[in-house]
């Protein structure tokens, strides 16, 4: 069979460019060094200023609510300086709803820098005193008292965002600092204590920043290391998703400031108070789960804790989509708590391309043996979560406050049944637990055990998981449809222990040696005395899934290529026991960028053959199948972590047009608001390659295999 219809494309690069989005809007072109304006969807100089101010353009529209067309760029304003009357361009200008561009209807004011260079150091944040040039740009451009309903300024550069209001009196204008603004329209309130506020969905890019921006406050100010700094910034992340949920229940609000209170010492000492008073709750809450035990503690100063509670006091972390909460803890999580045990983080993409391939469905139950931080669990959820949208033919759309408890509800449930991890690392173990719980509101279910040793072992997690997930060997019946890992690799982690080994000595672990006339491959007697771990995985993987079951490993290129016979004998375990269902070769930018690795690395999917199937075999009805293979050449990132992009034969950066929307509040009336906008083309070959793969399903289903259900024969 030739499959090179469904392998990726080697044409040259404006053939594998469509001329139309999914939404029917015609690619264009777009001119080295320019963006695209997300207000007027036309091209903009691309600088270091000008990237803050688009995403705060974004923050404004899916954050705060603000219409586009109710938002200016360099607006001017009649500034008084120096007892003179001058124009002063206000980067953003916010104007009241449906009303025309002018001063009088002006009522927010942002003012953008450019962000500061990241080094290897943490950027340290600035304090009150060193915005006194800041405020007072931001004053200039609110006036005093001519203008009682502009009242509301923002300084940002994209690291550090100030906030002051403005208070029209008898006297003359006063000017406060605030911890955030209110959403638009005047829906908030007086907007003076978060707890009354209207709390607004994260807008993704910007809860990343959220996130690092916390990290980095306790690192920096606080004298902590990464690491430390991290478990402190989750105790408060969990203390707030529980303020949520038990509010939704009735409680009165804890995680929250006033206008006023990061400012002050006694402030300060309340904030701190309803804090610990509200961890203290959430650590009885789950200490059955193990999530969290009396020695956790949030030893931060009140300085900190103030900051931090005002960073994420204003946000609906229950509604935010979980893409945005799930990608936004795992690049925080990525950071701090890189392994050096062959631990490689799977990039997003790749772990994306895996769930696609194996599409696992709602009542089919998912292990990843060796999950470090939850990549594949998270995933997952994603992954049904979009299904659930499917059905409710929003996809593309964010959710109704009736749909994300809807789903939520379903998330949890599966969690709790179906989704499976585990981890030698016990931080790690903890960290995906902690993982799960952002998205489904539930640990789920991560053991703490060596997966190799399996179901020996000392560890706290081997009891358990041998109820919840035995091992289908021999007449056990095995409980996981879909496993999905990325295990430790590398000769310089061998496993040598007997104790061990002795489980894979009929399997991978046999020793092979070539006959030196035949060539053929045979067993020896010299048993192997190590092996390297993903060697190991990939015996356990395939005991691990039932009969019919469904796996997608990480391995790299020597297992499925070397001609020495030990690989070769790996090989043919493989084949013995799974029948093969794809092949994808990634580029060494995969792995260099999250792992600091130079390696070649292979995606093998695989389907575990039933007992007839195997006999059928033996027997000599063995049978001819296809298999798809592809070989991605680029994966969006070059070795630096830059984004790549795709360009016209000319060179120009190639652009499609996608859509936003939001559920946005104008003039008190809830809507519906699609945003249509442009953005260069990603050059990236994953996403092509599940769409080929799905298409040579389609064509080509191999013995036992639905590809509309996804399950294999024998379940």
């Amino acid at each position: 069979m030739d499959l090179t219809d469904f392998v990726t494309p080697t044409a040259t690069r404006e053939q594998k460019v469509p001329t139309e989005t999914d939404a029917g809007s015609v690619v264009h072109h777009l001119d080295e060094g320019y963006l695209v304006d997300f207000l007027t969807n036309e091209p903009v100089k691309d600088n270091g200023k000008e990237r803050v101010r688009q995403r705060i353009l974004r923050v404004l529209f899916h954050e705060y609510q603000v219409a586009p067309e109710d938002m200016a760029r360099d607006f001017p304003v009649k500034v008084g300086l120096d007892g003179k009357t001058r124009n002063k361009k206000a980067d953003i200008a916010v104007f009241a709803p449906g009303t025309d561009h002018t001063e009088a209807n002006l009522r927010r004011v942002v003012v953008c820098k450019q962000e500061p260079k990241r080094g290897k150091n943490v950027v340290k944040l600035r304090d009150l005193d060193q915005m006194k040039t800041e405020q007072a740009e931001l004053e200039a451009l609110l006036g005093a008292e001519d203008f009682p309903e502009r009242r509301y300024g923002m300084w940002t550069d994209n690291v550090d965002f100030f906030f002051i209001e403005k208070e029209s009196g008898r006297f003359g204008a006063t000017y406060h600092q605030r911890a955030d603004w209110p959403l638009a329209d005047g829906t908030v309130g007086s907007g003076q204590v978060a707890s009354a506020q209207q709390l607004r969905r994260a807008e993704p890019e910007m809860l990343k920043v959220t996130f690092r921006r916390c990290h980095n406050y306790i690192h920096g100010n606080e004298g902590m290391p990464k690491d430390a700094a991290f478990w402190q910034f989750l105790y408060l992340l969990f203390a707030k998703m529980y303020d949520e949920r038990a509010a939704r229940d009735g409680s009165t609000r804890r995680f929250y400031t006033t206008m006023t209170e990061p400012y002050e010492k006694e402030g300060r000492a309340a904030i701190q108070a309803r804090i610990l008073d509200l961890f203290e709750d959430v650590k009885k809450q789950y200490a059955a789960s193990g999530l969290f035990t009396d020695h956790d503690q949030i030893t931060l100063s009140e300085r900190a804790l103030a900051f931090i509670v005002s960073e994420l006091a204003p946000y609906d972390l229950g509604r935010t989509d979980i893409d945005a909460k799930g990608l936004a803890y795992q690049e925080l999580v990525g950071t701090n708590l890189r392994g050096d045990r062959g631990q490689y983080f799977t990039p997003r993409g790749a772990v994306k391309l895996m769930i696609e391939v194996l599409d696992p469905q709602e009542d089919e139950t998912v292990l990843d043996p060796t999950c470090g931080t939850g990549g594949f669990l998270h995933a997952t959820l994603t992954h049904l979560h979009h299904k659930m949208q499917d059905e409710d033919g929003t996809r593309g759309l964010p959710d109704s406050p009736e749909q994300s408890e809807r789903y939520r509800d379903r998330l949890r449930k599966y969690a709790d049944q179906h989704l499976f991890g585990a981890d030698f690392d016990p931080f790690l173990v903890r960290a995906t637990s902690m993982n799960i719980m952002t998205l489904a509101d539930t640990p789920g279910n991560v053991f703490h055990m060596d997966s190799l040793a399996f179901p020996k072992g000392h560890l706290s997690g081997v009891a358990e998981a041998s109820k919840r997930i035995p091992l289908a060997k021999g007449n056990a019946p095995g409980v996981v449809d879909v496993l999905l890992t990325n295990p430790p690799f590398g000769a310089d982690i061998p496993v040598s222990d007997e104790s061990v080994l002795g489980d894979f000595r009929e399997g991978v672990a046999k020793s092979w040696s070539r006959d030196k006339e035949t060539g053929e491959l045979r067993e020896s007697a010299n048993l192997r005395g190590a092996l390297a771990p993903e060697q190991l995985f990939v015996q356990r993987a395939i005991e691990w899934i039932k009969p019919g079951g469904r796996l997608g490993i990480v391995l790299p290129n020597g297992i499925l290529s070397n001609p020495g016979p030990a690989d070769e004998g790996i090989r043919r375990f493989i084949l013995r026991e799974c029948w093969v269902l794809a092949s994808i070769e990634l580029p060494v930018e995969t792995f260099i960028v999250d792992a600091n690795v130079n390696i070649l690395t292979t995606l093998l999917f695989l389907k575990r053959k039933t007992d007839k199937e195997k006999t059928a075999e033996e027997l000599g009805n063995a049978i001819s199948y296809p298999v798809f293979m592809a070989v991605a050449e680029k994966v969006g990132v070059d070795r630096r972590g830059n984004e790549l992009y795709k360009r016209a034969p000319n060179g120009d950066l190639i652009m499609e047009t996608f859509e936003e929307t939001e559920y946005i509040t104008i003039s008190s009336v809830p809507r519906t608001r699609v945003v249509k906008r442009s953005r260069p083309v990603i050059d990236n070959d994953l996403p092509l390659i599940a769409e080929k793969y799905r298409e040579f399903r389609k064509h080509h289903p191999i013995p036992g295999f639905d590809p509309r259900a996804g399950k294999g024969a024998g379940e």
